[in-house]
Parts: structure tokens; sequence; C-alpha cells
């Protein structure tokens, strides 16, 4: 899910490729101690796509149709929108075997043309949730870095290595998704 994020634990950046065809890129997930005893997910991902940055652009701040191509998101929309600030709601689900969770998240996304977008948590289902998506021109105009960072704490218990995994998955699958979104950019 594009702003709702969960993380894996990783030592190093390692390429990934999370079906056949999907694009692949690089994740790296810590889970660290942070105060007050809670467990930090720190997430970095990035991958290129063909399409130029201003068409990137143009997918990454159309937060209402992202449930069209987000795994496990429900539904995404914008609440209010103040010139380059906005209030976006969104509802997802986290799976792992049996079980299943909603994930509601409001958060505030402060929009800086044309190469990055600031999410910070406003209500929901985590403690903490701070993210960014970072676009850089390749070289020679012939398609755009894309990087993700986020630190989060769900409040909800997720344990040790078994839920690193679940998150490290979801992860995953929304960046592959994102970037396939963002090689068809029309």
């Amino acid at each position: 899910m594009l702003l709702l994020g969960c993380a894996l634990w990783a030592w190093s950046a390692a390429p990934v490729a999370a079906q056949p065809g999907a694009p692949r890129f690089e994740l790296n997930v810590e889970r660290v101690d942070a105060a007050e005893g809670n467990k930090v997910y720190q997430i970095a991902s990035s991958g290129t796509v063909a399409a130029a940055p201003a068409a990137v652009w143009r997918v990454l701040t159309d937060y209402n149709h992202f449930a069209d191509y987000l795994p496990n998101l429900k539904s995404a929309r914008v609440v209010s929108r103040d010139g380059d600030s906005l209030i976006v709601e969104q509802l997802g689900t986290a799976r792992f075997l049996f079980f299943s969770r909603t994930i509601r998240l409001v958060v505030q996304v402060h929009e800086r043309a044309p190469d990055r977008i600031d999410i910070s948590l406003v209500d929901g289902d985590m403690k903490v949730y701070r993210a960014s998506w970072e676009l850089s021109p390749l070289a020679g105009a012939t398609g755009t870095r894309v990087a993700y960072n986020a630190t989060i704490v769900p409040k909800f218990d997720v344990p040790g290595i078994i839920g690193t995994n679940v998150v490290r998955k979801d992860i995953a699958r929304m960046m592959a998704a994102v970037l396939l979104r963002l090689d068809r950019p029309e």
C-alpha cells in the first residue's frame, strides 16, 4: 500500500522481484529499538521505471486511484486539500495465514513538486508513520529512480521475526505494484 506500509528485517539491501515479470528493486528494512520500548521499522526501497518524472508524479499523486492497483488496499480517498497539503484516508487489510486485520490510516501528505512527497500520520492504526517518495531523473532522460522511505510503529502487536517476514512481503508486493504501474503511466 502506497502510504500504508509495513516492513521487514534485512541487514542489507537486496534486489527483489516479487513476481515473474515484475520490476526489480532494492528493499532494506530494519527493526530497531526506539524510545519507550517500541520496535521501529525503518524501510528504504528504490527502483527504476522507464517513465519520465512528470508521468511518475501524476501517478503517485493520484491518491483516489491507489486501490485500483495496490494489493491489500480496499480504498483511498482525499478528504481535504489545501494547495500542496492534503489529508488522505486509506483502508487496507494485513493478512497472515488465516488471520486478517483491517488497517485504517489518515495521513497528511505534503507534495513538494516535482520530486518529493512527504507523508505523516494524523490518525489510525499506527503509533508512528512517516514516509516519503523521492523521484530522480535517470541520466539521458531514460526514466526515473523512485525511492520510498518510511519509519513505522503499528499500534497492534507485530511479533518478532514472524511479523517482520509478513511486513517484508507486504512492502515487496507494494513496491512491485507501484513500479509496475509507474512503467505504464497512461
